[in-house]
């Protein structure tokens, strides 16, 4: 009977590093998977920024952040499109996305106007003030105050719902924002935002815009 060349001590020897070297294999390839797992992580600044305020996400309830991938809603015609004067001075500049224009005035400073639609309530209309009181870095509010804080203004396009915010702090934001449910069932959004001093000075002329919109 043919024998090993290794003594009986030494074959043991040889399958214990056997086997250690194989779970040494196996750790070294899990934690080549986890290195691999980790280059698939998103970093933050990949999330879209929302449309009508670049620089913050969407959290408002119902409506998802949105990202590069999501597509930008059909842009209304017909009878859902709302259609608006400028005053004097003030000028248009069509959008991109989901921005449908950005209007902007002759007022030097901080100040630019937005125009966004989307589909259905848009996650309803508190979250939306809250959203917008968030952005100037003003707390939420609950439907009490959001009913004592709404004006109402007509236009031939129906009645809209506007908010007046200033941020606190010395160097304060001010955001004056409309918002109308047209026949199609959208959710339009008009918003002057920026400094709190050129923004007083745009908001006459501001609710002129809100008072001519019209459906087409």
């Amino acid at each position: 009977m043919k024998t090993s060349m290794f003594p009986r001590h030494s074959r043991s020897f040889v399958a214990k590093a056997s086997l250690l070297a194989g779970t040494g294999l196996l750790a070294l390839a899990v934690g080549c998977g986890r290195d691999q797992v980790s280059h698939f992580r998103v970093p933050k600044e990949a999330v879209a920024d929302h449309p009508d305020h670049p620089g913050h996400e969407e959290h408002a309830q119902g409506m998802p952040p949105a990202t590069g991938d999501m597509p930008a809603p059909p842009r209304p015609t017909g009878q859902g499109s709302l259609k608006w004067s400028l005053p004097k001075g003030w000028s248009e500049v069509p959008g991109e996305g989901m921005r449908f224009a950005t209007f902007k005035s002759p007022v030097p400073g901080k100040n630019e106007t937005t125009v966004v639609v989307l589909p259905g309530p848009a996650g309803g209309e508190l979250a939306n003030v809250n959203r917008w009181r968030g952005q100037i870095g003003l707390g939420p509010i609950d439907e009490t105050t959001l009913a004592a804080a709404r004006v109402v203004v007509k236009s031939k396009a129906g009645d809209l719902n506007v908010y007046d915010f200033t941020s606190q702090g010395q160097a304060k934001s001010r955001m004056v924002a409309g918002l109308i449910s047209t026949p199609d069932g959208n959710t339009w959004f008009l918003k002057l935002t920026g400094d709190a001093g050129p923004v007083a000075k745009a908001k006459p002329d501001f609710m002129r815009i809100l008072e001519s919109l019209r459906l087409d």
